[in-house]
């Protein structure tokens, strides 16, 4: 017969204090959302939503977040493998380099690839007197590249914990079996890195769908071309258009939760450890 589960011990009960400020911190994250979705006017979300200028918004958005995402995986990848792989003098200046966009303030970012690739920038006029490209102040390319600014990190930071986590007696056991690297990596290394990339892919994605700042202090916020669904939020408030605003808020709160849900199992256990087995390896 199967002995019952040991009850928990009471030093693994969380006091009461505890508990208190728990659920004052998830009612100082939660109660804002709940007073958008209490105000939030569902019965003519669908109509809201549906109108030219969100759904121009909306089309900028994807392009611009899609694009973003994927100079970010070009880019990041290459980049992940590097400071995952390979030990470098000044390693630690160039990984804090790359993760500075997370913390960095969106507006800063911005002014900074102002007088990078403005017009007068630090590249922007070498681009322009080689290749004659005028500005990227105000085009969709300058919104791409604001939006992959601030969203690379995510990605490269996913990518080289999941380098790291790989195991490198199998890609030894393919070299020594005669494949060269390339065949490696494409047969051994991407295959086994796939879910972290995805994950870190989809946190990028989200990212550059709800960025604000550096869009539209670099690109500026123009109809059509660099105006997201952020800037057009912004300027539904601003205009005096609550329902608008709030309607577009709640589908960008939505696919963030879409985004968080599914992707929860790749960093935090679905259930606690008990105090009487042995701790088990986290599933991918």
């Amino acid at each position: 017969m199967t002995p019952p589960p040991p009850a928990p011990e009471p030093g693994h009960r969380p006091p009461v204090v505890v508990l208190v400020v728990a659920a004052a911190a998830v009612g100082l994250l939660g109660l804002p959302l709940v007073g958008l979705l209490q105000r939030t006017p569902w019965s003519s979300l669908g109509t809201t939503l549906g109108e030219a200028a969100t759904l121009e918004a909306l089309r900028v958005s994807v392009v611009v977040s899609l694009v973003a995402t994927a100079v970010s995986v070009l880019l990041g990848l290459p980049l992940a493998w590097v400071l995952a792989r390979r030990s470098f003098r000044g390693r630690a200046l160039v990984r804090a380099a790359v993760l500075l966009p997370m913390v960095l303030p969106p507006v800063v970012g911005g002014i900074a690839l102002f007088f990078a690739l403005g017009r007068r920038g630090l590249l922007g006029r070498a681009l322009h007197n080689a290749f004659g490209v005028e500005t990227l102040i105000g085009t969709t390319t300058g919104a791409v590249i604001a939006a992959a600014f601030v969203s690379m990190p995510f990605f490269v930071i996913t990518a080289e914990a999941g380098f790291r986590q790989l195991d490198p007696r199998l890609e030894s056991a393919a070299a020594t079996l005669g494949a060269g690297r390339w065949t490696v990596l494409r047969r051994i290394t991407l295959p086994l890195l796939l879910p972290s990339l995805a994950a870190g892919a989809t946190l990028s994605w989200a990212r550059a769908l709800g960025e604000f700042g550096a869009t539209i202090t670099f690109a500026g916020n123009h109809p059509g071309r660099t105006r997201t669904l952020p800037l057009a939020i912004a300027q539904a408030n601003e205009a005096g258009q609550p329902e608008a605003a709030m309607a577009m808020s709640v589908l960008l709160i939505g696919v963030s939760l879409v985004v968080l849900v599914g992707l929860r199992h790749r960093w935090i256990p679905s259930r606690p450890p008990r105090a009487d087995t042995e701790p088990q390896a986290e599933s991918p």
